[in-house]
């Protein structure tokens, strides 16, 4: 076979593969005459040898290969899943978009793009959108006319054909789309709204709804009451108004605003408390000594809110006057002490809440009498201490520097018991009453205020405080300057 041969012979080409000098005289008959005439004797004799061994290689015999088997045929392409998550993106008077996500399992096929077709309610045939393959997710139908239901469906195409459709679940309707309605809701309502009994509540809500939005009110998941509550809508809020709230107003109030198929809600709890009622079972558990042991029970009326304590009272039967003796007070029983041998005592006991105090007390059936029990009090005698000392200066006066014609203070502070008299000297000499000076002494704090002084007033000044027990002194030098007159 001829095929095989001339493998063959490339391969023994390849095996005897000539050396440099080999080819060299391989390919002389092919060169010029006078080239081939300079080759030295010994070359050209040895030509001949290595030739005829070159020509005698394709006389060997090789080894005949088998033809290639043919390839086997590829599988037959096998169309791909359909899209996922077919969603509308945005609808306007003339266009509709859609959204939609590649299939999960594309396969060995590929994924060559989509088909977009579309009909109208109540026809069966459906026409595509798209001359062309589209390999976007995201696709705009364009040319359709308002009013019109759409059944839209998008199928996948790949050498294996087509898809199985995945459609929209609803027909679309080709119109403006309104804007989502949305509740701004104040940040005071958005934790729980408490008021007393009696109190006026007038909620102002506002939202965002365009196309004549409809409000609607519920309490606790049912209509609200036109007789106690009172609604006033508008295109921009609405208003939960009560004239005067009452206990049975508390509940979750929920304000929905929908503009055609989208809504909002937002839910408000309002809470009615009022004052709690006083406690009962308010019993004298036990008398000993000076302290009577109280227990009692919660309220029943809590006023619609928790507990945070109860307050104690005390009153002697022989004045009637009624005296707090715990507020505050969080736990359902209380020792009361103190109380004044041989007077007999009733007790009282108020509930409190967030609102205040409960207007009601309860009060004990028993009287608590302390009984005297004949020891005779005797005081404790304690010696009078003695207080009295020398006078002492605890705070000493400073030197100080002051201009011509500005007002200026001396200070120091003394002690000693008892009070003791102090005199002020200018270098050793007695102010006494001078008006240009003025004396102070407050609590043991002495100042001397020398008013608007002169270049003479400069000097020593000392501060005496004596008392029958002894006296004590402190000086210092007071520097006038002269106020210096930029020219």
């Amino acid at each position: 076979m001829p095929v095989p041969i001339k493998k063959s012979a490339k391969k023994a080409e390849k095996v005897q593969k000539p050396t440099e000098p080999e080819a060299a005289l391989e390919s002389a008959p092919t060169e010029a005459a006078p080239v081939a005439l300079e080759v030295p004797p010994e070359h050209t004799a040895a030509a001949p040898t290595e030739s005829s061994t070159e020509v005698a290689a394709p006389a060997e015999i090789a080894p005949v290969e088998e033809p290639p088997k043919a390839p086997a045929p590829p599988p037959p392409a096998v169309p791909t899943r359909p899209p996922q998550n077919l969603v509308v993106d945005d609808v306007t008077r003339t266009s509709l978009t859609i959204q939609w996500q590649p299939p999960e399992i594309i396969g060995e096929s590929g994924l060559d793009g989509y088909t977009v077709e579309y009909c109208k309610e109540g026809v069966s045939e459906f026409v595509p959108a798209n001359t062309e393959l589209t390999t976007s997710n995201r696709f705009v139908i364009k040319g359709l006319t308002a009013g019109d239901l759409l059944n839209v469906r998008v199928v996948s195409v790949n050498a294996g054909g087509r898809s199985d459709p995945v459609s929209l679940p609803n027909p679309v309707a080709i119109r403006e789309l309104v804007d989502r309605p949305r509740i701004r809701l104040p940040c005071f309502l958005r934790a729980r709204y408490i008021k007393q009994v009696g109190d006026q509540i007038n909620l102002v809500i506002p939202f965002i709804g365009k196309f004549k939005p409809v409000i609607t009110w519920t309490k606790d998941g049912k209509p609200l009451d036109v007789k106690k509550v009172n609604i006033r809508n508008s295109d921009k809020d609405s208003i939960l108004f009560i004239r005067k709230a009452e206990r049975g107003d508390t509940g979750t109030y929920q304000m929905t605003v929908k503009v055609d198929s989208l809504e909002d809600k937002a839910n408000i709890v309002i809470q009615i408390v009022e004052l709690p009622g006083p406690p009962t079972s308010l019993k004298l558990i036990d008398t000993w000594g000076f302290n009577a042991a109280l227990e009692w029970t919660p309220p029943k009326n809590n006023g619609n809110t928790d507990i945070t304590g109860y307050t104690v009272q005390k009153a002697d039967k022989k004045t009637g006057e009624w005296f707090t003796v715990l507020e505050h007070f969080h736990r359902l029983n209380a020792t009361v002490s103190d109380l004044i041998m041989g007077n007999s005592y009733s007790f009282r006991v108020f509930s409190e809440n967030m609102v205040g105090r409960s207007e009601s007390a309860a009060i004990t059936k028993q009287v608590a009498t302390i009984q005297k029990t004949g020891i005779v009090y005797k005081p404790p005698e304690y010696k009078e201490h003695d207080f009295s000392e020398a006078p002492k200066f605890t705070a000493p006066l400073s030197d100080r520097a002051a201009t011509v014609g500005y007002t200026t203070r001396l200070l120091c502070a003394v002690r000693g018991s008892p009070k003791p008299k102090i005199e002020w000297m200018k270098n050793q000499m007695l102010i006494g009453d001078d008006p240009k000076f003025r004396q102070n002494s407050n609590l043991g704090v002495c100042s001397l205020e020398i008013r608007k002084p002169c270049s003479f007033d400069g000097g020593v000044y000392t501060c005496r405080a004596k008392n029958a027990h002894g006296e004590a002194t402190v000086a210092c030098k007071l520097e006038v300057k002269r106020c210096l007159q930029v020219g």
